[in-house]
């Protein structure tokens, strides 16, 4: 299948890429493989690195010796294949001399004559000069800029470059906001050496390739702090300057073939953070919207992007509470292609928690599928568990955050089916509710089951096609 490389650029980048997983796993509809590449140089950020475990965790329960996606396998759930770039560590493109000295160490100001000092200083104030690089760019995009110049001199670029199809297929997008430093700075740049290395071997596919972006504008401030540098008092005005420049130098010469427009006027408010572990905010819908923006992109024909580059704004359906979105508030294309995944995947994630307690691995579903006290203390379910733990933390992040998504009650226990925010279930003609109808929709007997597929698939099918029916017998989506 050709590949998709998504490069996720700063703090936000590892979000969106941390939403973007959500929906692969719940089985939402990507045509095409995903490499995921993540560029910050704060390699302690804690929603890097928490984005990175989760992407670790979609891997090992991908694993091919696990889960197959044949034709006579209904299972969707984990079905789209995340890709490593060969050599990459953890996802991660790593940036040389970034961890331990200042900016003006970086770029040598030590051993520039005078006359180039004297420019130096002219270009960066001494803040910008004696700023530590280790937690990243503080929201100095001049600082990024010089930074990330380093892109195609590095080995993982050269890697990267190596992996591109020459069939045409393969595309790029970048995820990014405008309203920082590392993303700011480092979009436009590395669009830039995409477009223009001609010493790679792969020059002629990855500079003709279709390349989508999403810009984050502004959705969060911090709190104010005089004694840190990042400041969301300069988000909008950082916001305008490089919408202009974008306007001139990146839709203007269509060097771009898609380019998203995502931000929000209700905005959040975070403790002032310059990086490292206490780098660590909660998912927010904008993330979510900003991988819809990824998904679109794959999902949509080559074609359909040829003539110069095309724009995307997200909307909303507006109601008396535009606070609290559900379901109910998105367009009927992105409500079509995640309400049931979702749905499917959290009815899962309830019984996991919930209903596995009560019965579990004594019940039919278990037994006649060798699923037992070895497979559920195993590695593979253990994996599993600890998604669904991530993925119920995401789903209450997003749902406290502000402008807050809820479309699920998700600490709900009982009623199950009543889990769905604005959905009322239909009544069970069993006679039965709750997790007592979950078990006997797991205990049915399933045509063209593979009797011969490893437990791990057994598991997997079980799950996808009980929720597949509760959801279809129990919600008018």
């Amino acid at each position: 299948m050709s590949k998709l490389y998504v490069f996720g650029i700063g703090g936000t980048g590892s979000r969106v890429l941390k939403s973007l997983v959500m929906l692969l796993a719940s089985g939402v509809e990507c045509k095409m493989d995903i490499v995921p590449v993540i560029i910050d140089p704060d390699d302690s950020a804690a929603d890097m690195t928490r984005t990175v475990e989760l992407m670790k965790k979609y891997k090992a329960i991908r694993n091919n010796k696990y889960l197959e996606f044949a034709d006579a396998n209904k299972n969707r759930f984990f079905k789209t294949e995340l890709q490593s770039v060969d050599g990459m560590q953890d996802f991660i493109f790593s940036l040389e001399n970034t961890h331990d000295g200042k900016f003006k160490d970086f770029i040598k100001m030590d051993q520039l004559d005078p006359s180039s000092k004297a420019l130096v200083k002219m270009l960066f104030s001494e803040k910008n000069l004696e700023s530590d690089m280790k937690v990243g760019f503080k929201g100095n995009p001049n600082i990024g800029s010089v930074v990330l110049n380093q892109f195609a001199d590095s080995q993982e670029y050269k890697n990267f470059a190596n992996g591109f199809a020459d069939d045409g297929k393969d595309r790029i997008f970048i995820i990014s906001s405008i309203f920082g430093g590392t993303g700011a700075s480092g979009f436009p740049l590395l669009l830039k050496t995409i477009r223009n290395d001609k010493n790679s071997q792969k020059w002629k596919a990855i500079s003709e390739c279709k390349i989508g972006a999403v810009t984050v504008m502004p959705y969060f401030g911090v709190t104010q702090d005089d004694n840190s540098e990042v400041d969301s008092s300069t988000f909008i005005s950082k916001t305008k300057s490089a919408l202009a420049y974008y306007e001139k130098n990146i839709s203007g010469n269509n060097s771009l073939d898609a380019l998203y427009y995502i931000g929000d006027l209700v905005t959040a408010s975070y403790e002032n953070c310059e990086g490292g572990s206490g780098q660590r905010n909660d998912a927010h819908f904008i993330e979510l919207c900003s991988a819809l923006a990824v998904l679109d992109f794959a999902n949509t024909p080559n074609e359909a992007f040829d003539g110069g580059t095309r724009h995307f704004e997200y909307g909303l359906k507006d109601d008396n509470n535009g606070n609290e979105l559900t379901f109910k508030n998105l367009g009927e294309k992105t409500k079509k292609s995640i309400i049931v995944p979702l749905t499917q995947f959290v009815l899962m994630n309830r019984y996991l928690s919930y209903g596995f307690e009560k019965g579990g691995k004594s019940l039919p579903w278990a037994i006649d599928n060798q699923l037992d006290d070895n497979f559920f203390s195993g590695y593979f379910f253990e994996q599993v568990q600890s998604f669904h733990q991530d993925f119920h933390q995401w789903l209450k992040e997003m749902a406290g955050n502000k402008r807050a998504f809820m479309p699920f009650d998700a600490d709900k226990v009982n009623p199950l089916f009543e889990i769905v925010n604005g959905y009322k279930p239909k009544s069970s003609f069993l006679g039965k509710k709750n997790y007592d109808l979950f078990d006997a929709t797991l205990n049915s007997s399933w045509k063209g089951w593979n009797g011969a597929a490893s437990r791990e698939q057994k598991f997997m099918e079980l799950f996808y096609r009980a929720t597949e029916k509760l959801v279809n017998e129990k919600y008018n989506m």
